[in-house]
C-alpha cells in the first residue's frame, strides 16, 4: 500500500507495530502466473491451541494445525503463506479487515465478518464453546437465560455465532477484554461470575496457567461453530483464482481426514509441553 494512499488510522496502526513485524508485512505481494500471489501473509488468534499459538522458537509467527492444514492446501499452487503473530485476536482481525494481512486462518461465520471477508468452504473444523466456572462455587444452569443477573468476560471481538453474540449484545453484561488469561483471572479473584471460551483452547490456557482444577465447564453450555480460512476483501491477494484453489484442496484435505489428524497431532504437542518430565535416575558409584 503506497503511504499516499493510507488513511491516518492505519499510519497510526504502523506506528504502533514493532519495527521487524512492519518489515515482515510490508515485503510486497509478488505475482505468479495466473494472477494468483506467490506469497500471502496469514495471522490468527495466538491463543488457540491446538490450532493456533505463538512458536516458542520465534514468536513473530504462529504454529498448529492451521498452520500446517494451509501448507497442504497450497501444495501445487505456487503459493506460500507466512503465519505471523500480529498480536491479540482484535487486532488480528483489524488487521485483516485493512488488508494488511491477507487471511485469518480460523474465524466463525457472522454477518459483520462476511461485510469484509470471503470465506473458503469448507470449513475444516468444528469447534465447541463452553462457560468456564469457578470450580467451587454453585452455579445453576439450565440456559443462556440464567447467565442474564450475572457478569462475564470473553476476549474482545470473539464471536459465538450470531444467535450468541445477538443474545448477549441485547441481555448480558459481558466484560471484553484483550486475552484469555485476564478472564480466567478476573473469574478467579471474583470480579466476574463466568467465561465464555472455546472449550479445547481455554482447556489448554489452563492447563498452561496451572489452573485447570480451578475450573469448572457447565453442562450443557455448548455452542458449536465451525471454523473457516477467510480472506479480506481488501487483500490484493485475494482473487477468484486462488479461493478456487483453496476451496478444492480443502474438500480434498477435509474428504481425506486431514483436519482431524492434525488437530489430534497438535493436541498432543500441546499437551506433551506441560507434561511432568520423566525423573531421571542417578547411578550410584559403585564402591571399588
Amino acid at each position: 500500500m503506497a503511504i499516499k494512499q493510507m488513511t491516518k488510522a492505519n499510519i497510526h496502526r504502523l506506528l504502533l507495530m514493532p519495527a521487524a513485524l512492519i518489515g515482515l508485512l510490508g515485503a510486497g505481494q509478488v505475482m505468479a502466473a495466473g494472477g494468483v500471489c506467490e506469497r500471502i501473509v496469514v495471522t490468527g488468534n495466538p491463543q488457540y491451541p491446538p490450532i493456533l499459538w505463538v512458536n516458542p522458537d520465534d514468536d513473530k509467527h504462529l504454529v498448529g494445525a492451521a498452520v500446517e492444514l494451509l501448507e497442504m492446501a497450497l501444495e501445487g499452487t505456487g503459493v506460500k503463506a507466512e503465519v505471523l503473530n500480529v498480536g491479540p485476536w482484535s487486532r488480528a482481525q483489524e488487521e485483516v479487515r485493512s488488508g494488511r494481512v491477507d487471511m485469518l486462518a480460523g474465524a466463525f461465520l457472522t454477518r459483520e465478518r462476511l461485510g469484509h471477508m470471503d470465506y473458503i468452504y469448507p470449513p475444516y473444523a468444528e469447534v465447541p464453546s463452553v462457560i468456564f466456572v469457578k470450580s467451587d462455587e454453585v452455579f445453576p444452569y439450565s440456559g443462556w437465560d440464567d447467565l442474564r443477573d450475572k457478569t462475564g468476560s470473553t476476549l474482545l471481538n470473539n464471536s459465538y455465532g450470531m444467535a450468541f453474540d445477538t443474545f448477549s449484545r441485547d441481555h448480558l453484561r459481558m466484560e471484553k477484554v484483550s486475552s484469555i488469561e485476564q478472564s480466567f483471572q478476573t473469574l478467579l479473584r471474583g470480579r466476574v461470575d463466568y467465561v465464555i471460551y472455546e472449550r479445547y483452547q481455554g482447556l489448554a490456557v489452563a492447563q498452561q496457567l496451572g489452573i485447570e482444577n480451578q475450573l469448572e465447564i457447565l453442562d450443557g453450555s455448548v455452542i458449536n461453530e465451525q471454523l473457516y480460512y477467510t480472506l479480506s476483501h481488501n487483500s490484493a491477494c485475494n482473487s477468484p483464482q486462488l479461493r478456487a484453489l483453496l476451496a478444492q484442496n480443502m474438500q480434498d484435505l477435509t474428504n481425506a481426514g486431514e483436519p482431524r489428524r492434525l488437530l489430534e497431532k497438535y493436541r498432543a504437542q500441546w499437551a506433551d509441553r506441560f507434561a511432568p518430565e520423566e525423573p531421571q535416575l542417578i547411578e550410584e558409584p559403585v564402591a571399588q
